[in-house]
């Protein structure tokens, strides 16, 4: 009997030491290279229109996500006083449009 506790516990200390090899995926295996999301500043610049757009005081205008659109702009989710809104702004921060999403 007691072989077969010592059987068992080697078996438990092999399986963790493979356990602990594996290795950790490279970058572009890594699921958030895919999307690129908008700088602090221009989700700050959309989240400051669409407050002012929504007449809200701008505390209450807070990006949820964004996303690139293309190489010179972003599209910023917002929480405009507990309603959804999008918004999209380009690299230069001039916001092109503020809407319900």
């Amino acid at each position: 009997m007691r072989h077969w506790a010592v059987c068992g516990a080697a078996l438990i200390a092999i399986a963790t030491a493979l356990a602990a090899c594996q290795s950790a995926p490279t970058p572009d295996q890594m699921s958030r290279t895919t999307v690129e999301t908008a700088p602090a500043d221009l989700q700050l610049l959309c989240a400051g229109a669409a407050a002012k757009a929504s007449g809200v005081d701008s505390g209450k205008a807070l990006p949820t996500s964004s996303r690139k659109l293309d190489s010179k702009s972003f599209q910023v989710e917002l929480n405009v006083a507990g309603k959804p809104t999008s918004c999209i702004v380009d690299t230069d921060g001039k916001v092109a449009s503020v809407q319900p999403a």
